[in-house]
């Protein structure tokens, strides 16, 4: 693939699988799947999915980042056997290896140098184009360079219903719910923290509370479990994300508080005055529910100060999935 291939070899970017076609032992063809890109407005628009579920989806999408006919071996219809070979089985392997199946594939074209001839021949939709924008560690770059053609590939007749349905399938689910943040909503969700009586002390602090707070609640709204996750996925914003969270800024970069910080800031913020702000966001952001589902657990060996055993009551959305609110209630006998 490094020699051969124009755009060299590929690193690892999230779930990936490699395929390697051959026939007598002598290697063909090589092609590999990786994860979705995260954003692509012609295939999000085919798709039809809401922003509010899209981030949720993207593990159901797989991208054919490389794809190469090894010189010596240019037969007709190799190409186009390969790919379809790779389309029966890819969703099964996907499922054996990262524990759940496929509905979509995609991948880029550049017009420049290709005219997708293999893929259309292999029934691919040409959903249109890229802007040209290349995503980068800082986020994307910073002019626009040669649109991309994008094609799509259903594994499945219902694919576009599957992904764009306000409730997903169990059988697709992978971890937990999740999902992606707009620039307006990073911009005011420190704003519902503002009311939030601060317990650290003066000396030493270098983050505001409302930044920590809505820092720490959009990674959980994006899937993040546990403060080391929360803290990696902090520090992987870019520089206009962490602007609009408010962050801290110190030679003309923004910074983000360290896992430590989270850490230490959430265990000693008052629970009920959070929960309270996350209520008010979810009362303005969140998708409006049809109906709720209310349910109860006993903690085991768990006593509160009056030596009653806790009781938690969570409402959670039958629609979104989300949890709307979780208590700590007096057990009714």
């Amino acid at each position: 693939m490094k020699a051969h291939h124009y755009l060299g070899a590929l690193p690892k970017i999230g779930h990936t699988l490699w395929y390697v076609a051959s026939y007598h032992n002598q290697w063909l063809a090589l092609i590999s799947f990786s994860a979705a890109a995260w954003k692509c407005a012609a295939r999000d628009q085919w798709i039809g999915w809401s922003y509010r579920v899209q981030y949720d989806r993207l593990h159901l999408i797989a991208n054919n980042s490389r794809f190469l006919i090894l010189p010596e071996h240019h037969y007709p219809n190799l190409a186009s056997r390969v790919l379809s070979l790779c389309e029966r089985r890819i969703s099964q392997d996907w499922q054996q290896r990262f524990g759940y199946p496929l509905l979509l594939l995609e991948t880029f074209v550049d017009p420049q140098l290709f005219h997708g001839t293999i893929y259309r021949a292999s029934n691919w939709v040409h959903v249109g184009d890229t802007r040209g924008y290349r995503r980068i560690r800082q986020g994307y770059s910073p002019s626009a360079q040669q649109p991309k053609q994008v094609f799509v590939r259903p594994l499945e007749k219902r694919a576009q219903t599957h992904l764009s349905q306000p409730m997903l399938s169990p059988c697709y689910g992978y971890g937990a719910p999740k999902i992606m943040l707009t620039a307006d909503q990073m911009r005011t969700l420190p704003e519902f923290f503002l009311d939030i009586p601060d317990p650290r002390r003066k000396q030493g602090q270098r983050h505001s509370l409302p930044c920590i707070l809505a820092l720490a609640t959009a990674a959980v709204l994006c899937g993040m479990e546990g403060y080391k996750a929360i803290g990696s996925w902090a520090d992987d914003l870019g520089q206009k994300a962490r602007a609009r969270f408010g962050c801290r800024k110190r030679n003309g970069r923004y910074q983000v508080p360290s896992r430590t910080t989270f850490r230490e800031t959430l265990i000693s913020v008052d629970p009920a005055q959070l929960d309270l702000a996350l209520q008010g966001w979810n009362e303005q952001f969140a998708e409006a529910d049809e109906g709720l589902a209310v349910d109860g657990k006993n903690l085991r060996n768990a006593i509160d100060e009056d030596g009653r055993q806790t009781h938690i009551l969570g409402v959670v959305g039958h629609q979104t999935g989300r949890c709307h609110t979780q208590k700590k209630s007096v057990l009714c006998l």
